[in-house]
């Protein structure tokens, strides 16, 4: 995939811009029509607006803003930003440019944690139960892959994507089971929950997203020297003072934890990871201190936009994101393969 490199600054600039103006459209738009007027509004407090010549919002109106869809755009953007930067770390550690947190099971484990809970045990620990659960599932999956990336991992990155579908087909296929066993009134909810969706975004929840992506961020910012030396191949990583092996599991384990926390509070949100490290590749260059970066940014403006798309599409009914993500996906891997067959 080749696109015209750009500045660095330029395109964190334009990313940037793209947030600024989708982020607060995000917010005005849902089943209940905001102006954005009342959202200043709500920002500036009623005082603020006066000054400046606004109708102050009233309390209902400041309730939906600020503690409803603030939360739900934040939440997005970090979402968005972490999976990206986890995409781009093991595409960098498979040396395959289809890996991404869904390949390596790191997901499906989480959706599983998820299903039993929706349609075996039911929420016995109230409103954070369904999070607890995936993210378990999620460690537990990791764990089945890190054991076999420890036996796997020094005969090439290609035995990693082998190891990481056998655990991702394996936990789907557990996902599936407790689908059918379960609860059958749950079904809607299960669906809903493995395409994804912003409906837990809440202040409370906002911590674990943060601490998340602020775990990519100072992997990606103390390590940046050791990921760079591995796009070399292993052999050019060794005679740089990089372990190949040392690094891709310490990237595995940053992954896993990040895309625990991510899935047990939006659900599965498939193809940002693998479609976003293309575009950052294609239009800053593969070295990382510049690529992540920008990963996040572009990440977090596609899942702000996808976020609007699944509330503008059925309106007033809210489609799963995923099903956005996962047709930008196709769409993108389509053109990504005929793009290189005509080269």
């Amino acid at each position: 995939m080749v696109i015209r490199r750009f500045p660095f600054a330029l395109v964190c600039v334009a990313a940037g811009l793209v947030l600024a103006v989708a982020m607060p459209y995000g917010i005005a738009t849902g089943s209940t029509a905001i102006t954005f007027e009342t959202v200043i509004a709500a920002f500036l407090g009623p005082d603020l607006a006066t000054s400046f010549g606004l109708e102050p919002a009233n309390k209902p109106m400041t309730k939906i803003i600020l503690d409803l869809r603030l939360p739900r755009m934040i939440l997005a953007a970090l979402v968005g930003g972490g999976l990206a930067v986890v995409g781009g770390l093991l595409q960098t550690a498979t040396r395959n440019d289809l890996a991404d947190p869904f390949l390596f099971g790191l997901s499906s484990g989480a959706a599983a944690g998820a299903v039993f809970v929706i349609t075996v045990t039911g929420d016995f620990l109230g409103i954070w139960t369904l999070p607890i659960a995936a993210f378990l599932g999620g460690l537990l999956s990791a764990s089945v892959v890190l054991i076999l990336v420890t036996r796997t991992i020094h005969t090439g990155p290609e035995r990693l994507i082998l190891a990481g579908l056998a655990v991702s087909f394996l936990f789907t296929a557990i996902t599936n089971y407790l689908v059918f066993a379960g609860d059958q009134r749950a079904a809607h909810s299960v669906v809903f929950w493995s395409l994804g969706g912003l409906g837990l975004a809440r202040w409370e929840t906002i911590g674990f997203a943060i601490a998340s992506f602020s775990l990519l961020m100072s992997f990606f910012a103390f390590r940046r020297r050791p990921l760079d030396a591995l796009l070399a191949g292993d052999d050019t990583a060794h005679s740089l003072g990089a372990d190949p092996k040392e690094i891709r599991v310490e990237i595995f384990v940053v992954c896993a934890i990040s895309t625990g926390l991510f899935v047990a509070l939006v659900g599965v949100i498939g193809f940002v990871g693998l479609m976003i490290p293309h575009l950052a590749r294609a239009v800053v260059g593969p070295l990382h201190g510049a690529m992540l970066i920008v990963c996040a940014l572009f990440g977090a403006a596609l899942v702000v936009l996808s976020d609007i798309v699944s509330r503008l599409l059925l309106a007033p009914q809210e489609l799963p994101i995923g099903v956005v993500t996962a047709a930008l996906g196709a769409i993108f891997v389509i053109f990504l393969v005929t793009k290189r067959r005509v080269h």
